[in-house]
């Protein structure tokens, strides 16, 4: 449990982006509110300039700015823009905040100390699980894992440049048979879902609590990201862009001790096809799938990992 100040409630809502959509949502409801391309989202709605697409919203030092193109309103900063809706300040706002947005934040250490010498030991907030899965070299005949990885190691893997190259030359080549060559050659990958013996189903050794949802050719890679960071249902514990730039790997969590892997795919299939319209890669109902690592500077992790 952390303590709350403007750091923690940043840091707990996507650098300040949910609380953004959060009052946007209050004026335009079912409408997509923000679309994020990198860290800078394309001009939105301004329900204080008439609702004109006046505001721009990016991410500057790791914390969500706005500034309206007409200058309707002061630029600033996520808690400014709140503030002018809720009409709330200082410590006012962010003691709502946390209580609207169910950050779960304590008010200060001696709250904190307090809390945890009052509570009983099954009360406790429980720890962070960091799944561990499988790692592959490159090329994906070969089915023997060479090391077992964490979330954030891939998140590092995935922003460095190391695969930017690689990426960069299989996006370049414009024969789908070619391209799905090069990537079975040259990517590693991983299995999301587990630690295995050998890439196999039958070779599982444990199961993550993970489950990837692919998505291909998707037209609006911006717009999609930013929906599934704001999923209701789901946690994302990571999402980055697709070897081949016109998809989105999702990795979110599935408690396998209340229904099988299985299931929960065709579940969330079910649910993404009545929420988004979409149809998602069924090769994700397989405990192994493999999942190759690409370049993505603006893949996402979620911040408990950090």
């Amino acid at each position: 449990m952390k303590t709350l100040n403007k750091v923690s409630i940043v840091g707990n809502t996507h650098y300040g982006l949910k609380i953004y959509a959060r009052v946007l949502q209050h004026y335009y409801p079912g409408e997509t509110v923000l679309s994020l391309s990198g860290r800078d989202c394309k001009p939105s709605k301004n329900p204080f300039n008439q609702d004109k697409p006046t505001l721009h919203i990016q991410i500057v030092n790791n914390v969500a700015v706005h500034e309206d193109l007409e200058d309707a309103i002061p630029s600033g900063d996520v808690f400014d823009f709140a503030s002018r809706h809720y009409q709330l300040a200082d410590d006012a706002l962010l003691e709502f905040l946390n209580t609207e947005m169910n950050l779960g934040l304590v008010k200060n250490l001696a709250i904190l100390e307090e809390h945890y010498s009052n509570e009983v030991p099954e009360r406790k907030p429980k720890p962070i699980h960091y799944p561990s899965f499988s790692f592959f070299q490159a090329p994906v005949t070969n089915t023997i894992p060479g090391d077992t990885a964490s979330l954030l190691e891939i998140y590092q893997l995935l922003k460095d440049d190391c695969y930017k190259q690689k990426t960069n030359e299989l996006r370049s080549i414009q024969d789908k048979k070619a391209a799905r060559k090069f990537k079975a050659a040259g990517f590693d990958y991983v299995t999301f879902s587990g630690t295995f013996s050998k890439r196999s189903d039958e070779a599982l050794i444990r199961h993550s609590g993970l489950i990837t949802i692919d998505f291909d050719h998707i037209g609006n890679i911006a717009e999609l990201r930013t929906k599934l960071l704001q999923d209701e249902y789901f946690e994302t514990e990571l999402l980055f862009v697709s070897p081949s730039g016109d998809g989105i790997k999702w990795i979110i969590p599935i408690d396998i001790s209340k229904a099988t892997h299985q299931d929960y795919f065709r579940a969330i299939a079910s649910y993404i096809k009545q929420t988004y319209g979409l149809d998602i890669d069924q090769s994700g109902k397989d405990v192994s799938r493999a999942c190759f690592i690409a370049h993505d500077a603006e893949a996402f992790i979620n911040p408990k990992y950090i």
